[in-house]
């Protein structure tokens, strides 16, 4: 059944719903992960700690290089067939994760996991783009991301509640299930938002020279660039949570809760932001959204440096809550900025786009966890050092364009 030829569409509550589902299927994929991620490397003959933090990594490494290819294949056969092959693709990584017999075939599930997760997310913002555009895809962003966030709150619960009843690989066996109520939920009700004419034939030399031109661009390569470095420290949170949370401050069972905590930051501020946005501009929040960030990490590492890294739980908390409710303003604002010049190629930009911040992310988020010693400097040094790098890019990006109305 075509939904176009039904005459049923989603209105726009049920679109942001369905949107924020579809982009959650990320968020779901590593949160419900964390509690489970010292089980895995029992079972699974891990040798070092630090090791258990690439079944997180390598997600976002998938995910990084299916966004370059589900980009242009969406320009190419449309929106949904290419939402629908991310999905297949996920589906596959599940199943070789909830049958791996040891570390790298876990790591191979997971990457496909981020593979196929890559298509949906990644598309699915260019199916938003094909509809809206500036403050107004800002504004449906913010929503989506607002729907999102309950996924993070509960996720790490989810997964524990899992681990209780049952082992690991019903976490997996989780996924492809809801999996299969989404994409069925997408194929019914969702049209296709790239009119055939609009449709590029896909093409490796004119792939190359619209990647050049993106790239060339310098409101999308400087908010794509700005994207890599702060959310490579995001990144970094996500791979150490798990140490920081249930070892080092010995929460255990707790942990989930502290998790949520923190995700509601980030949703609260991205409801802030839809209402802002419309008033104040994208630039001029993303550029006070990182100034905040900037001058709460510096002061808080040296209080971090003075307790050798231990500073008291809730001191902590209160620091990440500040910290995560400027990455909710952060969120939708630079995705829809580094977006904007990119209306003619949607899928591609946001292919480019997306591919080249998450590669950026994994490498400085590998860095951060990696060093991750037992104390929580060199996360907070992360936050502060590219938070100030992400200042200068901005800087360097807006130096070049027009004031914002």
């Amino acid at each position: 059944m075509n939904p176009r030829s039904t005459g049923r569409t989603p209105g726009f509550i049920e679109f942001v719903i369905l949107i924020a589902l579809i982009i959650s299927l990320v968020a779901l994929s590593i949160d419900a992960m964390l509690p489970a991620l010292p089980e895995i490397a029992a079972d699974l003959g891990v040798q070092q700690i630090n090791d258990s933090q690439y079944v997180i990594s390598i997600f976002f490494a998938g995910m990084a290089f299916g966004q370059i290819f589900f980009g242009p294949l969406s320009d190419s056969i449309g929106r949904r067939p290419s939402i629908i092959s991310g999905f297949a693709v996920f589906a596959l990584g599940c199943l070789l994760s909830i049958l791996a017999a040891d570390f790298e075939q876990m790591l191979l599930g997971r990457f496909l996991q981020g593979l196929g997760a890559s298509g949906p997310r990644i598309v699915s913002i260019a199916l938003v783009r094909d509809q809206f555009k500036g403050r107004e895809m800002a504004r449906v962003m913010s929503f989506v991301m607002t729907v999102f966030i309950l996924v993070p709150v509960f996720a790490p619960a989810v997964g524990q509640l899992i681990l209780k009843l049952a082992s690991w690989h019903w976490i997996f066996a989780m996924f492809l299930a809801l999996v299969l109520i989404v994409v069925s939920w997408f194929w019914l009700r969702q049209p296709e938002t790239l009119a055939r004419k609009n449709r590029i034939q896909f093409s490796f030399f004119k792939l190359a020279l619209d990647v050049q031109a993106i790239l060339r661009d310098r409101a999308a390569l400087g908010y794509t660039l700005t994207m890599g470095f702060i959310f490579g420290a995001f990144l970094g949170y996500l791979s150490s949570s798990q140490q920081i949370f249930q070892v080092q401050y010995e929460l255990f069972d707790l942990f989930p809760l502290y998790f949520g905590i923190l995700a509601c930051a980030i949703g609260c501020a991205s409801l802030v932001n839809a209402r802002l946005v419309m008033r104040f501009g994208m630039r001029r929040l993303s550029r006070f959204a990182l100034q905040s960030i900037c001058l709460l990490s510096f002061p808080f590492l040296l209080c971090a440096a003075y307790f050798d890294g231990h500073p008291d739980l809730y001191l902590f908390m209160l620091y990440l809550l500040g910290v995560f409710f400027f990455f909710g303003i952060l969120f939708g604002n630079l995705n829809a900025l580094a977006m904007e010049p990119l209306g003619h190629i949607a899928g591609l930009g946001s292919a480019v786009v997306g591919s080249l911040s998450t590669l950026i992310s994994v490498v400085f988020g590998i860095i951060i966890a990696n060093a991750y010693n037992e104390t929580i400097l060199p996360l907070v040094a992360g936050f502060a050092i590219l938070g100030f790098a992400s200042l200068l890019i901005i800087k360097w990006t807006e130096a070049g364009l027009e004031p914002e109305s």
